[in-house]
């Protein structure tokens, strides 16, 4: 254990033996950052800890590891690869090479040549085999070639413009038929979304996908209803896919840090090739940022300190993510993978096991439906969560009752979650509710809470591609900086191939005689084999 970490340690514990934390100074801790402000003045931190984590934060080379990303150096060295996720969006701001190649050239390439195809296809000079253009674009992926892009067209349909945008990713065929209820075949373009081209529920999907387009359309021309976001040219090809309608990305951009690549086409498809663009802005504003700040004033290293020492040395294992609009519904889906699949590890960046916790599990729902499902377990539940509150200034509608209601809510609920109720004011809320004697002892117990729940709360100045690219960015970096203070590798994902490998082994096993296994495991197959059989 490091010097810091252990006075981190003994601050964590002088906070768990007392209630009422007094605020910290709000000094430096109300700030704008590019699309929006942070209130970070609801934590459970006082000026000694915010120095102790700046002190950690230099032990630990945080800033050193962030310009090592921004440089393209292999900082994924598990997979050895570099991490540049940020070259995808204007965000290297100087001169790299990665296996030979200039990473900003490629991805400029390829984001053209991917945003000339959406514009086609949303002003009708790509038309399907009927000679008509498209009218509906299904993104058939899973993960993050899915959650982005699914999470970006349903905050930004508002302004989306073009063919309507579906998404299947469920290997289960309901998703499948539920989502290609209704539409028409001829008029549909398929978006199959993986690097490999070998994802097993991608692929399956996309098979079925062919299938139907084909009774539909004919088996010649299939291939001009498709599209493929993969570097796997020749799958692609085999598949039934001109190659020119293949859109690739390198190694150096992980699966859920990939909705700047052509893995959100179908996005581009929805807002066009300038909204598009935008998004990219926001997110290269957030990158120049999060390079270039001090430790203080930086968004991303702020969160990212402030959820370690939650995490870390107040042992709450939960985070809590709540937006105040209904079209950021599934950022909180979004952001469960980016955050667990990358900081979901019990192994360091150099293969020893991890002795204290790591990544936080992460949940929510929109506000103002989530305070009546699991905020009561936020307020008075016996473990305690990092709460974020997400909310939008200026909305895309005139109910300014209703905007005015849903921004008092979010206010309250963070007043609510770090101050709670004092004794005094349960007793006075029981005595107006009119109880008395045993009934008023037990409404005022239950009634009372401490509070001490530690609140983000963000602001958007409006939801736009712009700021929803830079609220994305700053994620990515905030979960980056957490992983750096775990002291792991925040852009593998091991654990997550078991499971894939073992399903590729008893899938075939549905099939067979499963009665001659482990019986344990010959059991459960038998009543899965069930459902196969048609009666």
């Amino acid at each position: 254990m490091t010097t810091t970490e252990a006075k981190l340690t003994t601050q964590g514990k002088a906070f768990a033996l007392k209630e009422g934390v007094p605020l910290p100074q709000s000094e430096g801790l109300q700030f704008e950052f590019p699309g929006g402000c942070l209130d970070l003045t609801r934590h459970l931190i006082d000026g000694d800890v915010l120095t102790t984590l700046f002190e950690h934060a230099e032990a630990k080379q945080l800033c050193a590891t962030r310009d090592a990303m921004f440089a393209g150096e292999r900082i994924n060295a598990s997979e050895d690869r570099a991490v540049l996720h940020v070259a995808l969006r204007g965000g290297v701001q100087h001169s790299i090479e990665v296996d030979g190649e200039d990473p900003v050239g490629y991805a400029t390439e390829q984001l053209d040549r991917m945003l000339a195809f959406a514009d086609a296809v949303r002003d009708g000079q790509i038309q399907s085999s009927s000679g008509v253009p498209f009218t509906d674009v299904i993104n058939i992926g899973i993960g993050g070639s899915d959650l982005g892009p699914r999470m970006a067209v349903e905050a930004l349909r508002a302004s989306a413009s073009g063919p309507r945008v579906h998404f299947v990713a469920n290997v289960d065929g309901h998703d499948f038929e539920l989502v290609t209820r209704g539409l028409d075949p001829k008029t549909t373009l398929c978006l199959v979304a993986s690097k490999t081209f070998t994802t097993l529920e991608t692929m399956m999907n996309a098979r079925t996908a062919r299938a139907w387009i084909a009774e539909a359309v004919g088996e010649d021309h299939v291939g001009s209803h498709f599209a493929a976001l993969s570097t796997n040219a020749d799958a692609v090809q085999a598949f039934g896919i001109d190659p020119d309608r293949m859109f690739g990305f390198r190694d150096w951009v992980g699966g859920r840090f990939s909705m700047w690549s052509p893995i959100g086409l179908s996005l581009a498809c929805a807002i066009g090739s300038e909204g598009f663009r935008a998004l990219l802005a926001g997110a290269a504003a957030m990158d120049r940022h999060f390079a270039e700040a001090p430790v203080g004033q930086n968004a991303p290293m702020l969160l990212g300190l402030l959820g370690y020492w939650c995490r870390v040395h107040l042992g709450f294992a939960g985070h809590a993510v709540i937006p105040y609009d209904r079209r950021l519904g599934r950022l909180p889906a979004y952001l469960q993978q980016a955050d667990m699949e990358s900081n979901g590890k019990r192994v360091s960046a150099s293969g020893e096991p991890l002795n204290g916790p790591t990544g936080a599990l992460v949940f929510g729902e929109p506000g103002t439906d989530a305070q009546h499902a699991f905020f009561q377990w936020l307020h008075q539940g016996t473990d305690r969560a990092l709460v974020d509150l997400i909310g939008v200034i200026h909305p895309d509608h005139d109910h300014d009752e209703h905007h005015r209601a849903l921004l008092a809510n979010l206010v309250a609920q963070a007043e609510a979650l770090r101050h709670g109720r004092t004794p005094e004011a349960a007793r006075a809320a029981a005595v107006e509710a009119g109880l008395q004697g045993d009934a008023l002892e037990l409404a005022t117990a239950s009634m009372t809470f401490p509070g001490d729940r530690p609140v983000t709360v963000l602001l958007l100045d409006r939801l736009d591609a712009y700021c929803l690219g830079s609220l994305v960015a700053l994620h990515e970096h905030r979960i980056f900086v957490e992983g750096v203070l775990y002291g792991l590798n925040s852009f593998d994902q091991p654990g997550v191939e078991l499971g894939k490998t073992l399903a590729k082994t008893i899938l075939p096993q549905l099939s067979g005689n499963a009665s001659e296994m482990d019986p344990r495991l010959g059991w459960l197959l038998q009543q899965c084999q069930k459902g196969l059989t048609k009666t």
